[in-house]
């Protein structure tokens, strides 16, 4: 029965979120109560155990999170996702940028918001497709959707990378590892694949483009801005109306008419801030696995100190360039989207722990363990497909990654698959065909200036084949690891 009883609860909060449009947290905690009273855990037992997971998976990610929103919006005020795309533009010209963009964008930029990510590369995508041909617009935009949408779920610190290690307790230094290797070449792949299929004539620029993209935009801002943050609007404002996309105060001062104009940091300087975590957290892993014993080392390779010392270093950047009221306006961003994702989270961490006290685990467990005679590839396939079925459904990567790991986390133990692999794949089945239920698809068509039919075929398939092409590779890692 509490087989049965699971599917109904996981039913309800996909209707829930889909048919009557409420809100994923509620739908997950309805969903947990659900779960809890008819699995037999009684009324105190329910709540219990819904705080607890709660607060488990906050102790695991909540600074994480935290810090990684804030990182983001300061990296975002300053301008660094711009300058690289057009130092990348002046160094290798527009040809060779597609497949280079989309493995920076999902390598070094995965704290931005996705959508913001959005708003900030499409108009310089726009400005490049021109010169590269008829097919220059398919290709920029597979390169946003690869590169933004992979990056989140594989790499670290994307957020839907962050949540899922904290729901399946996986060393956040080993999704590093992982998804810094899996996620670039995933990318490259996708791209491989989806050029190939455009010189054969997938893409119809006749149908699949709109004439005048800027017009387009003026008529659907409206469809657009209700899948964008206040961020993400007010970065679209700068990203079409500034001459000068590097010097963010120098576009308020066109603006405003009063504030001072102060240079960004450069590039180099302005990517300190995400690098420098990186390296503490590779190091960390790296020295943990070589069995090095050291306490000093082990505390700058702490995800929580790696991830507070690049947002200290953007704050203390940005109050320099920016001054410190735009620096509150940017921080004040970020407190703002913070309480959503770590509220999202943390309730998916609740149902795990319903699931986790209803005994579901043995049942689960005893199907999906090596004994039960299933194949490593099989869990693995099964695990990315309950992902998949989720977002398909629910039309969040972030929900059905989250959602999926809270299911499949209390048996983690009986599984013959290593936590971060069933993680990995999680995040590859949670990427799979991102559709019109989806605000970031109408943002994408949007802003691209493509069709509907265009949006499905650079956003919709491009994130399906990206999904399948990561899930061949995870299942080689099953294999390795």
């Amino acid at each position: 029965m509490i087989v049965l009883h699971t599917t109904i609860a996981i039913v309800v909060v996909v209707l829930l979120i889909l048919v009557t449009r409420v809100d994923p947290v509620i739908a997950l905690v309805v969903g947990s109560i659900y779960l809890g009273l008819t699995g037999g855990l009684g009324f105190d037992g329910t709540i219990k155990a819904i705080a607890g997971g709660f607060g488990e998976i906050m102790a695991e990610v909540g600074l994480l999170i935290g810090f990684g929103v804030l990182l983001g919006s300061l990296l975002h005020s300053m301008g660094a996702l711009q300058k690289l795309v057009e130092m990348l533009m002046r160094g290798l010209g527009p040809r060779k940028i597609p497949h280079v963009l989309g493995v920076v964008l999902s390598t070094i930029f995965p704290s931005i918001y996705v959508d913001v990510q959005l708003v900030l590369a499409a108009p310089l995508a726009r400005a490049a497709a021109p010169r590269m041909g008829r097919n220059g617009l398919a290709m920029m935009g597979g390169s946003l959707t690869a590169g933004i949408l992979v990056g989140y779920v594989f790499v670290v610190p994307g957020l839907g990378t962050v949540a899922i290690a904290g729901l399946l307790h996986v060393p956040l230094g080993s999704m590093l590892v992982y998804g810094f290797v899996l996620g670039p070449l995933t990318v490259i792949l996708t791209m491989l694949v989806y050029g190939w299929l455009l010189k054969r004539g997938f893409w119809n620029a006749a149908k699949d483009e709109v004439a005048d993209p800027v017009a387009a935009y003026a008529t659907d801002n409206t469809a657009a801005a209700d899948g964008a943050t206040a961020a993400a609007v007010d970065a679209a404002t700068t990203a079409t109306t500034a001459t000068d996309a590097t010097d963010v105060d120098a576009v308020a001062a066109v603006a405003g008419g009063a504030a001072p104009v102060r240079r960004t940091p450069s590039l180099p300087v302005a990517l300190l801030p995400i690098v420098v975590p990186l390296l503490l957290i590779a190091t960390g892993a790296i020295t943990e696995a070589a069995g090095v014993e050291s306490s000093l080392l082990a505390f700058l390779g702490d995800p929580v100190f790696a991830l507070f010392t690049g947002l200290l270093g953007a704050y203390l950047l940005a109050r320099r360039a920016l001054g410190r009221d735009r620096v509150g306006e940017s921080m004040a961003k970020g407190f703002n989207s913070t309480g959503q994702i770590l509220l999202i989270t943390g309730v998916g961490g609740s149902l795990g722990a319903v699931i986790g006290k209803t005994g579901l685990e043995d049942v689960l467990g005893g199907f999906f363990s090596a004994e039960a005679g299933v194949p490593v590839v099989v869990t693995i396939l099964l695990a990315w497909l309950v992902a998949a079925v989720l977002h398909l459904a629910i039309g969040s990567i972030s929900v059905a990654a989250i959602t999926a790991a809270g299911i499949l986390a209390p048996i983690m133990g009986g599984l013959d698959v290593p936590p971060a692999v069933l993680g990995l794949a999680i995040g590859s089945g949670a990427l799979f065909a991102l559709h019109v239920n989806s605000n970031f698809f109408w943002m994408f068509q949007t802003m691209l200036g493509v069709t509907t039919r265009g949006a499905l075929k650079a956003l919709t398939f491009v994130t399906a084949l990206a999904s399948v092409v990561s899930l061949v590779l995870v299942s080689a890692l099953g294999f390795v690891v």
